[in-house]
């Protein structure tokens, strides 16, 4: 009988290490994945009146439909988290992917020349409209490195004055467009 109960008990305690040890691991897988976790900002606020602006997905709100694009949005951060049309996984900043992990899709130009718009789509290993480099604040396709992804400068309003909308495409790189083409990763917290 105290066998059995010394038994049982070690069992008891082996039970809740391996909760305890599990939940941590847990724990710490979540918070890698969510510093990993950006909204794509324009450096520069430009004519942003709640915050800065954000490539977001366009026609988001509750029903994404992701064949609908790119664009640039106000940053849903101010609201306290990211918006889940604005995420990028920043860890693919370093494979030359702009990757949305809430969709599991990439950025993607319809083209490598001035005025392509800027789509999602599956990714896919080596489809240059889908290889884009981030350096020095700019994003530009591997094989058109005097590209840079472009927020226009018109802007038009969204549900509100606080919903502030631009388009999406890819431009010539140059120091007139640069507070249109110069872009940082931003997390919760900033």
């Amino acid at each position: 009988m105290i066998q059995k109960t010394i038994f049982l008990r070690s069992l008891q305690v082996i039970a809740f290490s391996s909760a305890v040890i599990f939940s941590a691991v847990s724990a710490n897988a979540q918070t890698i994945a969510d510093e990993n976790q950006v909204e794509i900002a324009l450096s520069d606020k430009l004519d942003g009146v709640t915050n800065h602006y954000c490539i977001d997905i366009a026609g988001g709100n509750k029903n994404i439909d992701i064949t609908k694009g790119l664009q640039v949005h106000t940053c849903y951060s101010y609201q306290g988290s990211l918006g889940s049309d604005q995420v990028f996984d920043k860890s693919e900043f370093d494979n030359n992917k702009l990757y949305m992990p809430n969709y599991d899709v990439c950025a993607t130009a319809s083209a490598l020349t001035a005025g392509s718009s800027i789509g999602l789509a599956s990714c896919e290993d080596g489809n240059e409209l889908q290889t884009i480099s981030f350096e020095n604040g700019k994003f530009s396709p591997v094989a058109a490195p005097n590209m840079c992804v472009t927020a226009a400068q018109d802007t038009r309003f969204g549900r509100s004055d606080k919903h502030q909308i631009k388009k999406l495409s890819l431009e010539m790189c140059s120091d007139d467009l640069a507070p249109y083409q110069t872009w940082r990763g931003r997390t919760e917290q900033d």
